[in-house]
């Protein structure tokens, strides 16, 4: 899932009323599980019981566009790029797992095939991370990854840091010191519900958005960020208010794709193609 160019380089203030609306006026249709597209009205009313103005709406954001023209067609963006794209490419455990094995035979790898962090008959294969993991090594054609970096990214110039960022990152390319892309995996096969560690994992990926955007314009470094995620039932049935949040976050700039579920598969060898292409 890339950004839709429609709604790139907009104004934070935009944001701003995404969000707020979001807040205010949630983001699933109560009793049929649909994203919500709200109504101008719905969203007039709500702005008014906190003491917004609603008149903010009518604002030009773009010549002859106003605020709300431009929300109202997000909204709808967001609710169609969910329903169409990104729930039917969402897998299950099984399914999951039977793609692993079928490209771990595929592939041959040698690469980290680390295991999830469960407990007893859950205990598996991280199956997402490994087909990652399995799909970045094909293509990287013997060029190093750091699949696991255990520690924190560092962008440096003449062998002195400019940044050290506040995460470890789940991989990157080609290495976690001066890298070309990282990424953030966040599989969640086996939980039975949308909880506040998943919640989190949202709000780092957004956090070290900020930073990546920060050494941009601070020092013209660009990095390139990608979220990775799967598990049907956590993101589709719980977390469709958070898959919302990535839309928007994907849009305002803080990562530059997000792949979701089988997308990995059409879309990971391009990407390190590019990737390698990058290296002096």
């Amino acid at each position: 899932m890339t950004p839709d160019p429609r709604f790139v380089t907009l104004p934070k203030s935009f944001w701003a009323f995404v969000r707020l609306i979001g807040q205010e006026c949630g983001y699933t249709e109560r009793g049929r599980g649909e994203i919500l597209v709200p109504s101008r009205e719905q969203v007039e009313s709500r702005l008014e019981r906190i003491d917004i103005a609603p008149g903010g709406l009518t604002r030009e954001l773009l010549s002859g566009v106003s605020i709300w023209d431009k929300l109202a067609e997000y909204f709808e963006y967001r609710a169609a790029i969910l329903h169409r794209h990104v729930e039917p490419s969402l897998m299950d455990a099984q399914a999951a797992k039977k793609e692993y094995e079928s490209l771990r035979k595929k592939l041959r790898p040698q690469c980290p095939l680390p295991m999830n962090k469960q407990r007893g008959r859950m205990r598996a294969p991280a199956y997402f991370t490994c087909m990652i993991n399995m799909l970045i090594e094909a293509a990287a054609k013997g060029k190093d990854c750091d699949y696991d970096p255990r520690a924190l990214t560092i962008v440096t110039s003449d062998r002195v840091p400019l940044r050290t960022f506040s995460r470890r990152m789940d991989g990157a390319f080609p290495s976690v010191v001066n890298p070309i892309a990282v990424w953030e995996i966040k599989e969640y096969y086996y939980t039975t519900t949308f909880g506040s560690r998943v919640a989190d994992g949202v709000y780092e990926t957004l956090l070290d958005g900020m930073e990546i955007e920060e050494l941009a314009t601070a020092e013209s470094i660009d990095i390139l960020h990608y979220l990775m995620i799967d598990a049907h039932y956590t993101w589709w049935e719980c977390g469709k208010s958070y898959l919302c949040r990535i839309v928007d976050m994907l849009h305002m700039g803080y990562v530059d794709e997000v792949l979701v579920g089988r997308e990995i598969f059409s879309r990971l060898p391009s990407l390190v193609n590019s990737w390698g292409e990058k290296i002096v």
